[in-house]
């Protein structure tokens, strides 16, 4: 993992969603499977037909350790994307999450796994392997476009796209709105006359 990934790994979702001005969140429908799931790299995109999941094992194949394979699924929530199985071949070869804009299955065996998974949901219903979609191609999920290469940082709270040309900025926008968070709370929270006099100040603009 890279130094950069490391900060924004470090960093809860919603203060690089303020510093982006909430403008490249996904779906909020796109959840992590368990809520201690946390990633944060580059991500490797695949554009597939709806119901069908081959590009998905070339994908795999291709990401490098440490990437986030982020999957247009175009929103179907019938047939899977992925199961147990191919989540286990992601793991093995050392990628560090899949970001889903659809729907998983086995999520028992997914969730034993440990491997971050952050879908719409799950299915009963296996994807189909006649072929057919794209990988390191510009796609969008969850109604953010998204290219490979731009860092995906995804929390309990949800998922937020950074792009690659802001994300130095974005990153120290993002660490200077946690500290002030921070310095507010210490300044403010259960103390009656500091919290009337934000209050004021606030209500007052």
């Amino acid at each position: 993992m890279s130094a950069i990934e490391n900060q924004f790994l470090e960093l809860p979702t919603t203060s690089i969603s303020d510093a982006l001005n909430g403008l490249t969140n996904l779906d909020p429908a796109i959840k992590p499977l368990k809520e201690e799931y946390k990633i944060a790299g580059r991500a490797f995109t695949v554009k597939i037909p709806v119901g069908d999941n081959l590009a998905v094992l070339r994908a795999i194949r291709e990401a490098s350790p440490g990437d986030v394979l982020v999957i247009d699924a175009k929103a179907d929530t019938y047939r899977a994307v992925a199961g147990d199985f191919v989540v286990g071949l992601a793991q093995t070869l050392g990628l560090q999450g899949i970001v889903v804009d659809g729907v998983i299955r086995d999520i028992k065996g997914i969730r034993d796994l440990g491997f971050p998974v952050f879908s719409r949901g799950t299915t009963v219903a296996a994807g189909s392997k006649f072929g057919g979609g794209e990988t390191k191609v510009a796609v969008s999920v969850g109604g953010v476009s998204i290219n490979s290469g731009d860092i995906i940082v995804g929390d309990v709270d949800g998922v937020v796209v950074v792009p690659q040309d802001k994300e130095q900025q974005v990153v120290r926008a993002a660490q200077d709105r946690v500290a002030m968070d921070q310095k507010r709370e210490q300044e403010v929270s259960g103390n009656k006359e500091a919290v009337l006099r934000y209050l004021d100040k606030v209500l007052a603009n």
